[in-house]
């Protein structure tokens, strides 16, 4: 139970430090839809999202007035479309917009689970869905798409990781005229977790009950101004404020979590800690960085910072629920982070410098836009770095990276909304074509063999 000064202090968080609830995500299991043809599969995809998430929407909503938090985004994640398509996988695109079709009528923001599980090897079946991802991504508005290519259990499958490549400049190809926007919608993964209420990597584990409920927080602002008070403040204590914010918003989305659980039928699964930034500015993990004492996010000690803030955030969050599980800590999409999107600006924050933070934080590399000409084996290869980072480090890694089509170093790709806006950042320009070419599985660290 929250006691008066409690909720008095949540009230001055949402309304002048930018607390929220990013997302509340329904998982749903779509393994009872498999029928003879794709054709009936996307009707009865189609028929289950439209019952199971009926009230999620109006649902949410009225948590949202009855508690005064602000719900950004109603979210949907679906068991891996792969799986489900697998005797037809050439007509997966047909389940994909039957998805969307449903998201739309329904109201839903973004619904994730257009997704392969390829990290120990790449089926037939797997190979043919991904080849429908760019077409599909392009016909659609609110489906995501995600691809798992490694794991620490099972190594870098770069055979997936060389396709991926070529998969994220056909994608931004067929959005070429909505700045790619089609990347936007596409992450790949090591280690991917199946409770990520997060788009675009969420989809619905094969193991998680029918219909789950998952939360995302959001509190950067909150954060930063707590350390706000603590100028002087060395870093141990530093890292308790953090911890002790920590625990404070994840008890609010435990709170909208539980009660949008009970209202729509559906099991508790979650709370995600990761800190979600907006362009909004007053909501940025770069700042919080800034104000433990850094002139610019990118500057040496950047890794430092994020390391210490995102084992606060974890720390704290755990403190505050017994039911803790995503990705949990703290994003650095450049796009979507009004003090990443200044510091790319400014030329103070690079790929590689990105590359170095992503050992440390919650994903990878997340909403960067590149040149539009930059290769397929040089995205391939980023991809490779992030997948390794990920599977020695036993860790989630991602790269969303979006090749903005006819854009270069200095021009600025501009989503709108969540997806925010950014500076074009340059790439290297050596060749890592012959070893992408090369093929076959990194294999799994030596750590990884637990049994």
């Amino acid at each position: 139970m929250f006691n008066k000064n409690q909720v008095l202090e949540t009230i001055e968080m949402v309304e002048k430090e930018h607390l929220d609830i990013r997302t509340v995500t329904l998982g749903l299991s779509l393994l009872s839809c498999v029928r003879a043809s794709a054709a009936q599969t996307a009707r009865a995809v189609y028929d289950l999202v439209m019952k199971k998430a009926e009230k999620l929407v109006p649902t949410v909503d009225a948590l949202s007035r009855e508690y005064g938090i602000p719900i950004v985004n109603k979210r949907v994640s679906v068991t891996p479309v792969s799986l489900i398509t697998a005797a037809f996988p050439r007509e997966s695109g047909l389940v994909g917009r039957a998805l969307d079709d449903a998201a739309t009528a329904l109201g839903i923001d973004f619904l994730g689970g257009y997704s392969a599980l390829v990290h120990k090897g790449t089926a037939d079946y797997e190979a043919a869905f991904l080849d429908t991802i760019p077409q599909t991504l392009a016909q659609t508005s609110r489906l995501c798409a995600s691809v798992n290519v490694g794991s620490t259990r099972s190594g870098v499958n770069i055979d997936a990781v060389r396709r991926m490549g070529e998969i994220v400049k056909e994608t931004a190809a067929l959005t070429a005229d909505r700045d790619g926007v089609g990347c936007a919608k596409l992450v790949v993964f090591c280690n991917a977790v199946e409770d990520n209420p997060f788009m675009a990597g969420a989809f619905h584990g094969v193991g998680e009950g029918d219909t789950v409920i998952n939360v995302g927080v959001s509190g950067p602002g909150v954060v930063r101004h707590a350390l706000s008070f603590a100028p002087d403040a060395d870093l141990t204590e530093s890292a308790e404020i953090i911890k002790r914010t920590a625990f404070k918003i994840t008890r609010a989305g435990q709170l909208i979590a539980r009660e949008a659980a009970d209202r729509l039928g559906a099991r508790f699964g979650i709370v995600d800690l990761s800190l979600a930034p907006t362009p909004a500015r007053g909501d940025s993990v770069a700042h919080i960085l800034e104000e433990l004492g850094l002139s610019v996010v990118g500057c040496h000690g950047t890794t430092a910072a994020l390391a210490m803030l995102n084992d606060a955030v974890k720390k704290g969050g755990v403190m505050a629920s017994s039911r803790v599980g995503g990705l949990s800590g703290a994003f650095i999409p450049v796009s979507e982070d009004i003090g990443m999107i200044e510091a790319a600006e400014a030329g103070q924050i690079s790929l590689d410098k990105l590359e170095a933070m992503t050992c440390v934080c919650s994903v990878g590399l997340d909403m960067i836009a590149i040149p539009g000409d930059t290769p397929a084996p040089t995205i391939s290869a980023m991809i490779a770095d992030e997948a390794a980072i990920g599977m020695i480090n036993a860790k989630t890694t991602a790269v969303r990276v979006i090749p903005a089509p006819n854009k270069g170093v200095g021009d600025v790709v501009n989503f709108g909304g969540l997806l925010g806006r950014a500076p074009v950042l340059p790439v290297h320009g050596g060749d890592a074509s012959k070893f992408i070419g090369r093929g076959g599985l990194i294999p799994a660290p030596i750590h990884s063999f637990k049994n």
